[in-house]
């Protein structure tokens, strides 16, 4: 079958899940995965031929709702490739602007900087911080063996060390005081919410590292919130966050003896990451 003949299959079949642009992109991903064959190639030879057993294969799964980076088991977070699998989420863009920002800040630093990832899930943040601030120490911290399991991969493919650790930090009295900086990205998604979630989200991504209580969803940043402030010395917690609780995340911020509070928007002007500074 040539290579048009498959696209115009995935156009139709997959027309009433995803947009056109994003079945070419996906189409186009898992060319690549499966004949190592780059998208600006195929577009020079579209009458090419090729076996596609596994294009066919992994468009029934994308027929499922199930995301193209569980089928070809690996994804891009700035600029680096990581393994994922259904113990992990799959990292956003609006992570990489988190990672960013802590980037910005500390490009400069003079002295080893101590980071810890909580929630670290694949080792996105954690692996990322590691690669690109030379001079950082960092820890990643989950309560799943498996997804632990997934960072070590991750972390030993793109040659950067981090010192992982299985712990579940709500119940675990862990000790703060030696990092300098606390990242997280925790599970923010209010169980109430879960209707307005896409299916290949819902269906397939960690429930325990998506949804929270409606009753209390910042439980996790009121934790680490309240281990951070026993500590001594300066330091500075970044987190990701739900967009529609950020009044709620705000006063929850306003009880503690904290330095300054920065709140940032992300790429689709949504307030997403904080900065709060002991």
């Amino acid at each position: 079958m040539k290579i048009n003949d498959l696209l115009h299959i995935y156009q139709n079949e997959l027309q009433n899940i995803y947009h056109r642009s994003e079945i070419e992109a996906v189409f186009y991903k898992l060319t690549e995965h499966f004949w190592q064959i780059k998208r600006l190639d195929l577009a020079l030879d579209s009458g090419l031929k090729t076996p596609n057993d596994k294009m066919i294969q992994a468009l029934s799964e994308l027929k499922k709702n199930k995301p193209w980076q569980y089928i070809t088991g690996k994804t891009s977070f700035c600029g680096l490739d990581l393994y994922v699998d259904k113990n992990v989420l799959i990292p956003r863009p609006e992570t990489e602007e988190l990672v960013d920002w802590i980037i910005n800040d500390y490009k400069n630093a003079k002295k080893e900087i101590r980071i810890l990832d909580i929630g670290s899930g694949s080792g996105a943040i954690a692996i990322a911080l590691a690669k690109k601030l030379p001079k950082t120490k960092v820890t990643a911290l989950d309560i799943s063996e498996k997804a632990l399991k997934i960072a070590r991969k991750n972390a030993e493919k793109n040659q950067v060390k981090i010192n992982l650790i299985q712990t579940d930090i709500l119940s675990s009295p862990f000790d703060l005081n030696t990092y300098d900086i606390i990242v997280s990205n925790p599970p923010y998604v209010r169980n109430s919410e879960k209707k307005v979630i896409p299916k290949n989200v819902v269906d397939y991504e960690p429930e325990t590292a998506l949804f929270v209580p409606d009753e209390d969803p910042l439980i996790f940043y009121r934790k680490i919130v309240n281990l951070a402030v026993k500590t001594n010395g300066k330091k500075s917690i970044f987190f990701e966050f739900n967009e529609f609780l950020k009044t709620e995340l705000e006063q929850l911020l306003l009880q503690y003896p904290v330095n300054d509070i920065r709140f940032k928007k992300d790429f689709r002007d949504k307030w997403r990451m904080v900065k709060i500074d002991l």
